[in-house]
Parts: C-alpha cells; sequence; structure tokens
C-alpha cells in the first residue's frame, strides 16, 4: 500500500510542473520551494523544527530555505502552489478524463476516509496534513489523503529508528546499503558534509550494524528489518479501520492510477524516497 499511495504523493517532489508552481509562488530554486511547501501545514515554522520533523537534513540545507521562504510566500500561498502544481503533475499524466473519473473519486474517499481514521498522537506532520480540509476536486482530494497517510507512516518510521539509537545519517546508511538509494544522489540531497558521513560510516562499523565494504552485516540487515516492521505495524490502523475488503478495493482503484505515473517517467526508479518502481502490480499483496 505505501508502494502505491508513495507513488501518488511524489509527483509533488519529481514533476516539473509541480516544481513551477513552487517557482510561480515566488520561492527561489527547489529546496526552498520543497521545504516551504512541505513545512506549510505546519504554519511559518523555522528551520530548528522543519529539521527534528523532516529529520534526514543537514542543518544548512534548510536555514538556507527557512525562515526566508516566508517573506517569498506564506504557508497559505505555499498550500494553494503545493495543489496547483499536482493538479498539473496528475492532469499531465491521467488527463482530464481520469482526473474527473468515478474510479478517482472512489479512490478518493476511501483513501480520506483512511486518512481521517488515523491517529496522529505524536505525528506532528502527519496531523498537520490530516487538519487540512479537503480539496474540492477528487483527484486533489486523493493527492492530499495520500499526502496524510506518507507522513503519518513517516512519522511512525522516525519514531521507529529514534526508539533504535538510529541518527538521520546512520539511517541514510542503511537505505544505501539495502540497495534503496544511491548514496551520491542521497548524500547531495541531504546537504551533509563528507566528513559527516565518514563519520557515520566509522560509527555504523564499531556498532556492528556495517561492514568495511559499506554492506550490512546480519546484525545491521536485523536492525532494518525490525525497523521496517515496526514503521509498517505503526501504519497500519487507517487500513484496519478501512477493513480487509475496502482496503482491497483501494489497491484496485490504485494500482493503475499508478501504473501510469511509473509508466510516464516522472519519478527516477533509484530515488531519495526509496520507492522501488520495478515491482510487478498487486506483487506486495498478503
Amino acid at each position: 500500500m505505501w508502494q502505491l499511495f508513495e507513488t501518488i504523493h511524489a509527483v509533488t517532489y519529481f514533476d516539473a510542473g509541480a516544481a513551477a508552481a513552487a517557482t510561480d509562488a515566488g520561492y527561489r530554486g527547489f529546496w526552498m520551494g520543497y521545504f516551504a511547501q512541505r513545512a506549510a501545514p505546519l504554519g511559518a515554522v523555522g528551520p530548528a523544527l522543519v529539521r527534528a520533523a523532516f529529520y534526514g537534513f543537514h542543518a544548512s540545507r534548510v536555514h538556507r530555505a527557512l525562515p526566508d521562504a516566508w517573506a517569498f510566500a506564506d504557508p497559505a500561498r505555499a498550500l494553494e502552489a503545493r495543489l496547483r502544481g499536482v493538479d498539473r503533475a496528475l492532469r499531465g499524466v491521467w488527463g482530464d478524463g481520469v482526473t474527473a473519473s468515478r474510479e478517482v473519486a472512489e479512490a478518493a474517499d476511501l483513501l480520506w476516509r483512511a486518512a481521517q481514521a488515523a491517529d496522529t498522537g505524536g505525528r506532528v506532520l502527519a496531523a498537520a496534513n490530516q487538519a487540512l480540509p479537503r480539496p474540492a476536486e477528487a483527484h486533489l482530494a486523493l493527492w492530499q489523503a495520500t499526502t496524510t497517510l506518507r507522513e503519518h507512516r513517516g512519522d511512525g518510521h522516525i519514531a521507529a529508528l529514534v526508539a533504535a539509537g538510529v541518527g538521520p545519517l546512520e539511517a541514510a546508511l542503511i537505505k544505501i546499503a539495502a540497495g534503496e538509494a544511491d548514496r551520491a544522489g542521497l548524500r547531495r540531497g541531504r546537504g551533509w558534509p563528507e566528513e559527516d558521513w565518514h563519520a557515520a560510516e566509522s560509527s555504523m562499523i564499531d556498532r556492528g550494524w556495517l561492514g568495511a565494504d559499506g554492506a550490512l552485516t546480519p546484525a545491521g540487515e536485523e536492525l532494518h528489518a525490525d525497523i521496517e516492521r515496526r514503521t509498517d505495524d505503526a501504519a497500519a490502523a487507517p487500513w484496519a479501520a478501512l477493513g480487509t475488503q475496502q482496503t482491497e478495493r483501494v489497491l484496485d482503484l490504485l494500482e493503475p492510477l499508478c501504473a501510469s505515473i511509473r509508466g510516464a517517467g516522472i519519478i527516477p526508479p533509484l530515488n531519495p524516497i526509496g520507492l522501488p518502481l520495478d515491482t510487478a502490480s498487486g506483487g506486495g499483496r498478503r
């Protein structure tokens, strides 16, 4: 389910039309638009809160965007730009016929119910997105629901990392060693200096999670699997609330929509999210 709703959510980061909407709103450069639009549900927050909530970024990366972004466009304008960019992206892939279809409307209703059923205690990004009003158009409501669900899962994932004593750089190195992301791309995007990467690698070797060759040790593989299991468990409540039959219906509705996004090549195969794009349709069902 994560692979499906994340695919829809992620167009906001990778589609050129979505990026142009942030520029139109006044933001300067990709990263200012990224931090402003993703943080906007929280209000005009500063870099310290965003760095804590987003977890993976070096302080310098966040400080270059915030709080300056709010002088160019406030959170309300950021949210408007975010939806405008998503509208461009999804219409570009699906076309007007699909965006206005009964299937998209049904998927939006089901996912909105799931997102509203999510327990957001201790999950600040999920709570802020859950509190936003439902967009009038079904494809935008669908996207907003996927966003609440992915932030709900992400907040739970960070809790699992913190409980396991895994810091932001160590989490990135686990993702890289597990084959879920490219080291050069992730390091460049997250903004950490090379010396910090080396220090984190040394720490992980000392803790027995990483081998000298950069691969996960058996202990590292066990840690990775445990964090993913805990993340899945913490993200299960919305689907339990929806029920098995309706959750299966969501899968049926989302699979062709996500196949179109994958086919359009919007999201790169090796991406910083760790979203696999080569999984056969329905292959993750249980």
